[in-house]
């Protein structure tokens, strides 16, 4: 009789156990903040990366007739190492430059394509693409998390979590004239936190001037990768729009990087 109870005292035991050792893992595979943040630190590595670069940029200034609309496509080759950060600009395109600076030198209105898109490409907008996890970090230091879910990236398992933007990522010098901002940024995470993509939506509306009233919007959708150690963006796109004094404008920037052994 013992016996019999002493068994079944142990194998309740084990089962209380077992169920409380599977709730622990739930609950450490739920933290997907913390292992996002593990996994930036895992990935500012310094794998050199080799890669071209094509950005393609859009844009338009005012409405109907009168509006102002240029397009730009442009590639450059990237090479970081331990030499740094080096472009390499092809005799094609530095001909393409030559000549699209000598038109707008005859019309200031000539069309300057890819003009347009290497303005587009500069130490700014290069970092975030190499040092993803940096740039990153500083997203999501600057954000306020809300809540994490079960959700799929390219047919595959993954952890959504959903963050919200402050004012506070702006300059002392924007909030002055901002009334009203919206910020919340996504970031899809693989099981040990590696970022997959994420996506960021920012609006704002204020008075500049007292007179002058402005509203804008902003869209990032990016696409990540490794190389090695290394986290890097393999595809940005930026997409923003604003109104103010009677004026309104659109851009639209797409950069892919194609990264090469």
């Amino acid at each position: 009789m013992y016996s019999t109870r002493s068994t079944m005292l142990s194998r309740i035991y084990s089962v209380a156990l077992i169920s409380a050792l599977s709730i622990g893992s739930q609950f450490a595979y739920a933290d997907g903040l913390s292992d996002l943040k593990t996994a930036l630190v895992r990935l500012q590595g310094a794998t050199p990366v080799k890669a071209n670069l094509e950005a393609k940029t859009w844009s338009r200034q005012g409405d109907g007739k009168d509006a102002d609309e240029r397009s730009g496509i442009a590639s450059v080759q990237i090479e970081e190492g331990p030499r740094g950060l080096q472009v390499y600009y092809s005799r094609d395109l530095l001909s393409r430059l030559e000549t699209e600076e000598r038109a707008r030198e005859k019309d200031p209105k000539a069309k300057t394509p890819t003009l347009s898109a290497l303005n587009d490409i500069n130490s700014s907008e290069l970092r975030p693409l190499i040092y993803a996890a940096n740039s990153l970090s500083r997203a999501v230091e600057k954000a306020v998390f809300k809540n994490e879910k079960a959700d799929t990236y390219n047919g595959k398992p993954a952890r959504l979590l959903s963050f919200e933007m402050t004012i506070d990522k702006m300059t002392e010098k924007e909030r002055k004239y901002i009334k009203k901002y919206e910020g919340n940024l996504d970031i899809w995470i693989a099981a040990d936190g590696t970022p997959l993509a994420s996506r960021m939506h920012e609006t704002a509306s204020g008075r500049a001037f007292v007179v002058i009233s402005f509203e804008t919007s902003n869209d990032n959708d990016q696409i990540y990768g490794l190389v090695g150690d290394r986290l890097v963006m393999i595809r940005k796109e930026t997409k923003s729009s604003g109104a103010g004094a009677g004026e309104k404008g659109e851009m639209r920037s797409i950069k892919t990087l194609q990264l090469q052994s």
